[in-house]
């Protein structure tokens, strides 16, 4: 149905409501049975996919394919649990489902009309089945705003967003309003960039309205880099139309006529999704000539990244949409007044765009409700790590890091200690325990040395090594740095190799403070966010963990058992039964042993490969963590520290 005028919307949205409003909770009075199967990325690669498959197969055997619909969703967000399956009406939530479940899930569920018990959620404290969604903590502690359609309905129906009151804040805006009007709305709802800069989305739209130059573009940044983050990606695969929908108004607002999605294309399922929706739209008129039968002209294409964490900086990107290699630009001119093709440009990321339509059907007001004074809204955050309840959450702007991983989270697993939870991805920095009832904005994270980046979260355990994980992240951002800049490109090389040579029990105390003040350099020279925000990591581990680095440089020993090099394996002598399988195991003859007698590792020749744990039957041999080292002079060198040569490079 092509459609022509705000009528024409409202039919579709009576068409397909009924089925919608079962999926909320409601009875619809079709008949029907829905059986919701999570499609996001993560559910995928648990066969859910194969699930769904062997679903209809079941229902088609059974003949209950005129009762019974099997839908793909988008991710709900318990990943931990996957792969979901939703039975409606009852709103029951099933999960790890295995395709050789579904034989019993519609004979028992769907014939014999009783729930299948050891498929529901098991709560962790109780020990008790939870049958419906609604009950289940992890999903009643959110709010859910950006996510509300993520689970709810089909990404690849564009009827099924528009019974969700899909494409009526476009109408709206076309027909009804004035660009400075909806500016003027999102600035007062305080919503700011999601892309970690916090940059007020109100100001932006207006600066590129405001520029006297034609044509415009609307861009959406969804090139989502961070490790252990995937909100975008989960907003694209479960609710493609709602970005489409909020670039459409975006456009209208600023005077642009054509839009560009830049999606990396390690992301097939999102890339797949937003080709059907953008398909979908232009067949359904609400992409292309004028909409609404109007003059307004708008229409978007994707372009495909390679994976380059320096295309998320949005001079970078832009770069790579007009088939350039992918460096960022000094600012001023901003994007908004030279970006696509040298013309303004207006960029937002995926999950910015997200919170658009619903601003505008609800109100500012309503959204101005959400947040603290300074930062409104709600946050979408992917938990990550050393967390029991591994997913997407959505949460208001303020809620403290205790409530997001002891509460929603689900604590550490293990019953191990927390340590620190990472904001912000490479860019971000570690936050102790000690800030865990601080209220999450952007101020607030900035305060205590990270930033809310775009909303990745790892969270660490005692078991983790912070001088490790601080090298980890310098890795990642010196392998991504464009190179452009000496201070990125030189700076965070130097700083790697002092790390590396702190974990590998060759550090002095003085690279303690060339850590500090390198990183302090590099913050201050570098040209775009990743030279500018790529010593977070170790800055804040250098403020918070001091003592790890220490024990690391003074004593040789990692205190999380971590740095391989530091670590030593030994045989527990009371515990080895001289049965010898370790030393068959061990491919560099370290170890040694004679019948009835306990055998040693030699740990000069030890490669710490862990052969020799994993063969050991009664668990004797241990990893030791680092021995002591012996103090040389008083000038803070110790055994074993880094040569001359080493120095030498800094």
């Amino acid at each position: 149905m092509k459609v022509e005028n705000i009528e024409d919307l409202k039919a579709l949205k009576e068409k397909h409501y009924p089925l919608i409003k079962q999926r909320l909770g409601h009875r619809n009075g079709l008949g029907l049975t829905q059986i919701m199967v999570c499609s996001g990325s993560s559910c995928i690669s648990s066969e859910s996919q194969a699930i769904l498959r062997e679903l209809e197969r079941e229902l088609d055997d059974y003949g209950l394919k005129e009762n019974v619909r099997v839908v793909k969703t988008g991710c709900l967000g318990f990943c931990q649990h996957g792969p979901v399956v939703m039975v409606h009406p009852g709103e029951i939530f099933y999960c790890q489902v295995k395709p050789e479940d579904v034989k019993e899930l519609v004979q028992t569920h769907l014939i014999d009309g009783k729930l299948v018990e050891r498929m529901l959620y098991q709560e962790d404290l109780t020990g008790r089945r939870i049958p419906s969604i609604n009950d289940i903590h992890f999903f009643k502690a959110q709010e859910r705003v950006v996510l509300q359609n993520c689970g709810v309905i089909n990404p690849e129906d564009i009827e099924e967003y528009i019974a969700r009151d899909g494409y009526f804040a476009l109408a709206d805006v076309i027909l009804n309003k004035q660009p400075g009007e909806i500016i003027d709305i999102i600035s007062k709802s305080g919503l700011r960039g999601r892309g970690g800069a916090g940059f007020p989305t109100g100001k932006k739209w207006e600066m590129t309205a405001a520029q006297d130059v034609t044509p415009k573009y609307v861009v959406c940044n969804a090139d989502e880099g961070d490790p252990g983050a995937f909100m975008d990606r989960s907003i694209l695969e479960g609710d493609p139309h709602s970005v489409l929908e909020a670039m459409a108004i975006a456009a209208c607002c600023i005077g642009a006529n054509q839009g560009y999605i830049y999606v990396r294309a390690e992301y097939p399922v999102a890339v797949e999704r937003l080709e059907i929706a953008i398909k979908q739209a232009r067949e359904t008129g609400l992409l292309g000539k004028g909409l609404f039968g109007t003059s307004f002209d708008f229409d978007i294409e994707l372009r495909l990244g390679a994976g380059a964490f320096v295309c998320g900086e949005e001079t970078a990107l832009l770069h790579s949409i007009m088939g350039a290699r992918g460096e960022p630009r000094p600012r001023p001119p901003y994007p908004a007044q030279e970006g696509v093709w040298g013309k303004p440009t207006l960029i937002n990321n995926v999950e910015t765009y997200a919170n658009i339509p619903i601003i505008l059907r609800r109100g500012w007001e309503w959204y101005q409700g959400y947040g603290t004074a300074t930062t409104k809204g709600t946050k979408v955050f992917s938990l990550a790590g050393k967390i029991n309840n591994t997913g997407l959450i959505e949460v208001p702007m303020g809620t403290s890091l205790r409530t997001i991983i002891f509460d929603i989270g689900g604590g550490i697993p293990g019953g191990r200690k927390f340590k620190a939870v990472q904001t912000g991805g490479p860019s971000g920095g570690c936050i102790p325990e000690k800030f865990l009832d601080r209220p999450i904005d952007y101020e607030s994270l900035k305060e205590i040395g990270s930033i809310m980046g775009s909303g990745g979260m790892i969270v660490m355990s005692e078991d983790n090594c912070m001088v490790d994980l601080a090298r980890f992240y310098l890795e990642f951002t010196q392998d991504e740095s464009c190179g452009r800049c000496t201070p990125c490109r030189v700076g965070t090389k130097r700083l790697l190799e002092i790390l590396k040579r702190i974990t590998e029990g060759q550090g002095e105390m003085e690279d303690l403070d060339i850590l500090e003040r390198l990183s302090l350099d590099i913050r201050d020279a570098s040209l775009c966010g990743l030279g500018q925000t790529a010593p977070n990591p170790v800055l804040s581990t250098l403020s918070y963990f001091k003592d790890e680095y220490i024990a690391h440089v003074r004593n040789k020993a990692c205190p999380a058992g971590v740095c391989k090099a530091l670590l030593e394996y030994q045989v527990d002598e009371e515990k080895c039964v001289a049965c010898g399988l370790c030393a068959k195991a061990c491919a560099v003859g370290a170890i040694s042993g004679e019948p009835k007698q306990p055998y040693r590792i030699d740990p000069a020749k030890c490669v710490k490969c862990a052969a020799c744990v994993a063969r050991c039957p009664k668990k004797a041999i241990f990893q030791g963590r680092g021995k002591e080292a012996t103090i040389i002079e008083n000038a803070g060198i110790f055994t074993g520290t880094g040569s001359q040569e080493n120095r030498a490079t800094l």
